[in-house]
């Protein structure tokens, strides 16, 4: 079905009704301030209401004082049709209950390994982290609470940098300036060689993290994209 065909993060981001979300490895994220929980959960009670409509549903997580969506089509592993159409009626109500869109504060955290075999360390981080392996070999928190983990294969080992780094995935309209912040709080730019998809960082002892985005990516999401 058209409905369950994969849409590229471009064409997402470029979608009418699409200026509250942004697309964070494959999924369309999106944080609407409500200011009190009352009003938070009504909206949240409208959104549940919607997927049932839909027969789409989001993933919510409802805090004191906003709500952040978060949708993608599991059968496809991306974001589809399905998601776009949810999104614009999650927006509408939204805007209809008054609630504030904050694209710019949505992020997504991962965490990567250097290995020379991952097969062999990877069975430690599932059980000392509690998380679930995918397809890929990716360690994912099912509830989401977790950030995600990823091996990222080097042979040989890399000796000269951290074998522990964050890759932070923020909107590719406010990546220059996350980019921009970080410098100027003593980072150390390492390399922007494949920058916007991402850019490596360090802070004055070496510690690394990249600032990523969607753009120039080799695949439309899922963690890691290697360095």
């Amino acid at each position: 079905m058209a409905e369950d065909l994969v849409v590229t993060p471009y064409d997402a981001m470029h979608a009418e009704g699409m200026g509250d979300w942004r697309f964070l490895l494959g999924v369309l994220v999106a944080r609407f301030d409500t200011g009190t929980p009352a009003a938070g959960a009504a909206l949240a009670t409208a959104i549940v209401a919607a997927g049932h409509r839909l027969h789409h549903h989001p993933a919510l997580d409802l805090r004191s004082d906003h709500v952040v969506v978060r949708t993608h089509t599991e059968s496809v592993d991306g974001v589809t049709q399905r998601d776009l159409d949810l999104a614009r009626v999650v927006s509408e109500l939204a805007d209809e209950a008054g609630a504030t869109a904050r694209p710019e504060l949505v992020s997504s955290l991962e965490l990567a390994i250097d290995t020379v075999d991952a097969d062999a360390i990877r069975p430690f981080w599932q059980a000392v982290l509690g998380l679930q392996a995918n397809a890929r070999g990716d360690l994912l928190d099912p509830d989401g609470h977790l950030p995600s983990l990823w091996f990222q294969e080097m042979d040989p080992p890399r000796t000269d940098r951290n074998r522990i780094h964050f890759d932070i995935t923020v909107p590719h309209d406010v990546a220059e300036e996350r980019l921009a912040a970080a410098l100027a709080a003593g980072g150390r730019l390492v390399s922007d060689r494949r920058a916007p998809a991402f850019w490596v960082l360090a802070d004055v002892e070496g510690n690394e993290i990249c600032i990523c985005t969607w753009q120039n990516r080799s695949s439309s999401g899922g963690p890691g994209a290697g360095r």
